[in-house]
């Protein structure tokens, strides 16, 4: 398999190769041509005649070269090498710019040939080689840790994926790899959560199951009336009511309805099965009537069952409060009520569900000793 940080790696390698070796060429092909007009006329100026000794014209060709830092030739009119500074030059019997130098006769039949010292050569190709140097043992550092933590960020993943739902990743650095790695960890939390709530469900669920059965099965052996084994069944049939309803919460993201509705006429309606008077000011809102209907009847059950007396209701346009006389909640339980079968004298999913469905209506739920608080939009 062809790992990523490899080929990111030689990626950048491959580009600044190119583009160094690209420059070098038109560097070398196209770089400093000097004016040959200008030169041919210096040269006029300033060379010694051809009559001249050839030690006279050496020593000014090496005055010309110094100050316009030139390797430089002068060959007769036949090609013969007359004086030279510098790097050899080959005679080109032809006037102008071509292969890296310049060429041009003089008046009394000589030719001059020049090229500028760029000082090519191994020293140009080391400087190269240590430019590549550089940039790759400072790009393998920086590209190698990208990846590691991607690949750590797999394994996680590997890791969650095998059943391992404590398996988390570090958070390195502030980029697009960091916010991937919090997402996922944040993924893996929530699924570990729901894996616990699920195994605590079961658990639950089949221990609670086994009470109203047992019961039935008892009666049935017994003989006793209709009417106890129908309530039985009664109580049976809303856990298993409870438990769907609590698993399609889960499942689903959005309301299945959503509507306009008067949360005081839901409640009035709830309170009159339990000859209740519901008192406060009409609080329009949008959700799903029946699953409000549900938060409602679970809160005036759960304070009918475990309060006292009187209970009372208040809505206003901000919250629904279902309170009553009894000893209350004690603060360490307050949150722990609205787990699912966990209540002040029993198990159950009322509370859970009162928290459920005020969440998915884009609200909260909460105990404040002996009074259920209901924050709606």
């Amino acid at each position: 398999m062809r790992r990523l940080y490899l080929r990111i790696y030689f990626a950048v390698l491959a580009s600044l190769a190119a583009f160094a070796l690209g420059a070098a060429f038109l560097w070398h092909t196209l770089g400093e041509p000097h004016d040959g007009g200008d030169f041919a006329l210096l040269a006029r100026n300033v060379l010694a005649p051809a009559a001249a000794p050839a030690a006279e014209q050496q020593r000014v060709l090496e005055q010309v070269s110094r100050g316009l830092r030139l390797d430089i030739a002068l060959f007769s009119a036949d090609g013969k090498p007359l004086a030279a500074v510098g790097e050899p030059l080959a005679f080109a019997a032809r006037a102008g710019w071509q292969r890296g130098r310049w060429a041009a006769q003089l008046p009394d039949g000589r030719w001059l040939a020049s090229r500028p010292q760029h000082r090519r050569g191994p020293a140009f190709l080391l400087a190269l080689a240590l430019i590549l140097l550089a940039v790759g043992v400072g790009t393998y550092p920086v590209v190698r840790r990208l990846t590691q933590r991607i690949e750590r960020l797999q394994r996680g993943v590997d890791a969650l994926g095998e059943g391992e739902l404590t398996a988390r990743v570090q958070v390195e650095g502030r980029d697009e790899v960091a916010s991937l790695a919090e997402s996922f960890n944040r993924s893996a939390a929530r699924i570990e959560q729901l894996m616990g709530t699920h195994k605590s469900l079961l658990a639950n669920v089949s221990h609670e199951l086994r009470t109203p059965l047992a019961r039935i099965r008892m009666a049935l052996e017994l003989g006793k009336e209709r009417g106890e084994i129908e309530r039985d069944i009664a109580e049976l049939d809303a856990l298993i009511e409870e438990l769907l309803l609590a698993s399609r919460l889960d499942a689903v993201a959005a309301l299945e309805r959503s509507e306009d509705v008067d949360l005081l006429a839901l409640a009035a309606e709830e309170a009159a099965r339990y000859d209740l008077e519901v008192e406060g000011e009409p609080a329009p809102m949008r959700g799903d009537p029946r699953l409000l209907r549900r938060l409602i009847r679970n809160l005036l059950e759960n304070a009918r069952r475990h309060g006292a007396p009187p209970i009372e209701v208040f809505v206003t346009r901000k919250e629904l409060r279902v309170c009553d006389r009894g000893a209350g909640v004690p603060e360490a339980e307050r949150e722990r009520v609205f787990e699912p079968f966990y209540s002040r004298q029993g198990i159950g999913l009322g509370l859970a569900l009162v928290r459920q469905i005020a969440r998915r209506h884009g609200g909260e739920a909460r105990c404040e000793g002996n009074c259920f608080v209901i924050t709606l939009p």
